[in-house]
């Protein structure tokens, strides 16, 4: 029997991104926000500074849930999306709630559900890469509840879409 050949990957982030392309959704689409805090706007989840540390959307109310909305200028084809989430002050958990219209906004369908665990003393940043291969979106939604367990504001750190 022969050998294996192997390899240790050495950071699961540099694994290629297939042949997708990043979308911009800045010059591209309308952000659509229920609220902000004016320190930690809702352009932070699309400068690019992502990561531990990194700049992020904060909602001004505390223990509401919360919408943003991405209005497409043209509908797209979505293929991956990357978001992150931190939290450093509170124990709680953050549900994150995406959903698609593909008929200019009239009616919505679940795409995915994610909870965000937080604790100071452990888990205080999550990075969830999915796959899901939609066509024709014009509007992309996320629901967020920021205290299905705890309290807290609604956060986000950056929100990625790949064609």
């Amino acid at each position: 029997m022969g050998q294996i050949r192997k390899r240790l990957l050495k950071d699961a982030s540099l694994l290629p991104a297939s042949s997708s392309a990043e979308l911009d959704v800045t010059t591209g689409a309308t952000i659509a926000y229920s609220s902000e805090v004016p320190a930690h706007p809702v352009d932070n989840a699309f400068d690019g500074r992502d990561g531990p540390g990194g700049t992020y959307w904060e909602s001004a109310r505390e223990n509401t849930s919360e919408t943003l909305l991405i209005e497409f200028d043209r509908p797209q084809s979505i293929s991956r999306l990357i978001f992150e989430v931190e939290e450093r002050q509170f124990e709680r958990t953050q549900e994150v709630r995406l959903e698609v219209s593909c008929d200019s906004g009239v009616t919505f369908r679940a795409l995915l559900v994610q909870e965000f665990v937080f604790s100071p003393r452990g888990a205080t940043f999550q990075r969830e890469d999915v796959r899901r291969n939609v066509e024709g979106i014009s509007h992309l939604r996320l629901v967020i509840v920021p205290n299905k367990s705890g309290s807290g504001r609604a956060k986000l750190t950056s929100l990625r879409l790949f064609t």
